[in-house]
């Protein structure tokens, strides 16, 4: 008797069966996951832009008061190349102020650099047209600067023309205006030696100097 072959069934395909149930699950995690991702994502961003930025305190004096006082301890300390940095930086920092440019220029008249004084004096002035310091450091030392200069020029003989006409003038300017009849007295409390002769060439050594009256011949 011949045995007639046993055929099994294959093997099934419906969403029921092992297979297909793992291939439907695999995209549905991975589709739930996307939400966690973007709330992470989300609440990264929101932490970075909450974050209040850092500021650093500048290591420079943080008044202006503060700087005036460390510039006065480097002159006490005989540093007034110091005094001069702390001052043109709070002049930076402190743009509408006068004190820092009322301070170098007193600091350089001090020191005899009258046209520096001059310059920084200018500066302040700017700021304030009325200060009274800065007004009279531009007075005594263009007077000072002007009192050499007359007295070099007088010195060679390079006295005349157009340039004693205005120096007269000015000279006469300053007596009316100061009330003096000598304008740069000497040092010794002498009074000033009287004008030579108009033919006399020869100069002694002792009116060469600056110590006597350099607008007295302008009188």
């Amino acid at each position: 008797m011949k045995r007639r072959p046993i055929s099994r069934p294959a093997p099934s395909s419906t969403p029921g069966s092992a297979p297909g149930h793992a291939a439907c699950l695999v995209p549905g995690f991975i589709s739930s996951l996307i939400p966690c991702f973007a709330g992470v994502l989300l609440l990264s961003a929101c932490a970075v832009s909450t974050t209040p930025a850092i500021t650093t305190a500048a290591p420079a004096a943080a008044t202006l008061e503060a700087a005036m006082a460390d510039a006065e301890r480097s002159v006490a300390a005989g540093d007034a190349e110091k005094a001069y940095t702390i001052l043109r930086g709070a002049g930076s920092r402190f743009p509408a102020e006068k004190a820092p440019w009322v301070q170098i220029a007193q600091l350089k008249f001090d020191r005899g650099s009258y046209g520096e004084a001059i310059t920084h004096a200018l500066e302040a002035l700017q700021r304030d047209p009325g200060d009274r310091q800065g007004n009279s450091i531009v007075a005594v030392a263009g007077l000072r600067l002007s009192t050499k200069a007359v007295a070099d020029l007088s010195q060679h003989n390079h006295l005349g023309g157009p340039l004693r006409t205005e120096a007269q003038q000015l000279a006469s300017l300053l007596r009316t205006t100061l009330g003096e009849e000598v304008l740069v007295p000497n040092r010794n409390g002498k009074p000033a030696a009287a004008k030579k002769p108009a033919g006399t060439i020869k100069r002694t050594a002792s009116n060469q100097t600056t110590s006597a009256d350099p607008f007295g011949a302008l009188k």
